[in-house]
């Protein structure tokens, strides 16, 4: 059975439990019972591999012990174990405190996951199910990744606080664009799902790791916050389907909860690579960490605070609306301190319909370099392939759609860039002029030639007439019917 059939084979029985409710619950539930299985099968590895290995959960509540054997606990038996034993010894782990300690990252995924099948027998249905993918086996492993992350993109809704997911092709082309290395300290604030850290990773085992120590380096540059428990649980998963043993670094708090000013050098990073949600509101009192850009817009404060952790020569992707862009007032001094303490050196416009199906609007990557003020600005207009009106669920942004940006570029130093049909430049002080008004719209896009208003209003009239006969033959002859 290949993994797409095996996890399809898994929502059908899901869908049978009446404790099962909707999609985030079906998620919730699939998502700790893969993770008890993939770390369990890491577990298998390390003991085989690393000398005195001993796994973060205790024997009896390991998946090998319980869930393994088809033949094992069902019914009402399987469902007192995982609810009276299983769930209440993960939630409360005691932690050793040493660096790495794997027994942190359990109790963090369980610390808000809850059990919701109500049937043991259905229980025992997935569990078996599950036991038919092996993590230790390089294929399995990297075919689950694709599907797991499919499955992320066919379930996920949109969050009520502008939470979208984030299409792979655009965090490939930003991970592409910065080119982060062993040894750099890699921030996703916002982390969600982890869909920036795992093109990171792939982009460095795929371009720049040679040798075991240049992927340690790699594993111990990784940061991250995910706010909600369900994304910070499916983050986790995926970072150990990526083969990372250590996926403490992905803490579940609140980025923006402490003040800016409390963040200090030793905890700035060289890169940034993110999509903040935007068009929500943080909670009262946030705003207050931010005295110099007091506001609760979620994008904003992220933006003022991404500009704080980057060390000088630092650099940064970030995926931002285009109210960014004209805003005023806070979003204007925003503007302004971004572009005197950081080189915001190009700007990619995204069409509106890059986020479908979850939303329909406009969006835009800035790149930036901390530690020298912005002299100028390129900009890049991204459109959609040519013989398509714009992007969809089955006709989605691919990488390489990306290409013609890419060829424009420049290269790691950004040399050679030209103005063109979908290129163009502004100065800082054509910026500043405008107030710090960043959109700029393409001054080589022809407008469209809709025709000569006055004939265009005379074939309306035109219509109009035709509907009104076509309307009273109808009433004719719906009269005459009647009549008969």
């Amino acid at each position: 059975m290949s993994v797409r059939t095996l996890v399809k084979s898994i929502q059908d029985i899901m869908r049978q439990d009446s404790g099962l409710d909707g999609d985030a619950q079906r998620i919730s539930q699939l998502c700790w019972m893969f993770f008890l299985k993939i770390i369990d099968d890491q577990d298998q590895e390390l003991e085989l591999t690393r000398n005195g290995y001993v796994s973060p959960i205790p024997p009896k509540l390991r998946w090998r012990t319980w869930a393994a054997d088809p033949e094992g606990i069902t019914g009402e038996a399987l469902l007192a174990f995982v609810n009276g034993q299983l769930f209440p010894a993960l939630k409360g782990l005691q932690l050793t405190g040493k660096p790495g300690d794997r027994r942190k990252i359990v109790r963090d995924v369980f610390e808000d996951a809850y059990n919701y099948m109500k049937s043991g027998q259905l229980m025992r249905q997935v569990v078996n199910k599950i036991n038919g993918v092996d993590f230790n086996t390089l294929a399995d492993r990297q075919h689950f990744g694709e599907i797991y992350e499919q499955l992320l993109n066919d379930l996920q809704s949109a969050g009520n606080a502008g939470e979208y997911y984030t299409p792979r092709a655009i965090t490939a082309f930003m991970v592409d664009r910065i080119d982060p290395r062993p040894g750099e300290t890699l921030f996703d604030p916002a982390c969600g799902t982890g869909g920036f850290l795992t093109c990171a990773i792939r982009h460095m085992e795929k371009h720049h790791i040679r040798t075991p120590k240049q992927r340690t380096a790699m594993q111990a540059g990784l940061r991250a916050v995910e706010k909600k428990p369900l994304p910070h649980m499916l983050c986790v998963t995926n970072m150990l389907l990526h083969g990372i043993e250590d996926a403490g670094f992905v803490r579940h708090d609140n980025t923006l909860a402490r003040p800016l000013i409390s963040w200090g050098k030793d905890e700035r990073v060289d890169i940034v690579l993110t999509n903040p949600p935007f068009g929500g509101k943080e909670e009262d009192g946030i705003e207050n960490n931010f005295p110099t850009f007091r506001t609760k817009e979620t994008a904003d404060l992220f933006l003022a605070l991404i500009v704080r952790l980057l060390k000088d020569g630092g650099r940064a992707a970030v995926v931002l609306p285009d109210g960014t862009l004209f805003g005023e007032g806070v979003k204007t001094r925003l503007k302004e301190h971004l572009m005197e303490e950081c080189n915001l050196h190009t700007i990619v416009r995204l069409p509106n319909s890059v986020f479908k199906p979850y939303a329909s609007i406009g969006t835009n990557l800035l790149f930036f370099e901390k530690g020298t003020p912005t002299k100028e600005t390129w900009f890049f207009e991204h459109r959609v392939p040519e013989g398509q009106k714009a992007y969809s669920m089955t006709k989605p942004i691919r990488f390489e759609h990306l290409q013609p940006c890419m060829d424009w570029w420049g290269g790691k130093e950004r040399k050679g860039r030209e103005e063109g049909p979908q290129a163009w430049r502004v100065t800082f002080e054509e910026v500043k002029a405008r107030g710090y008004n960043l959109d700029f719209k393409n001054p080589h896009a022809v407008a469209d030639d809709h025709g000569d208003p006055e004939t265009l209003l005379a074939d309306l009239n035109a219509a109009e007439r035709e509907v009104f006969t076509l309307r009273d033959q109808l009433k004719a002859i719906l009269a005459e019917a009647l009549a008969r």
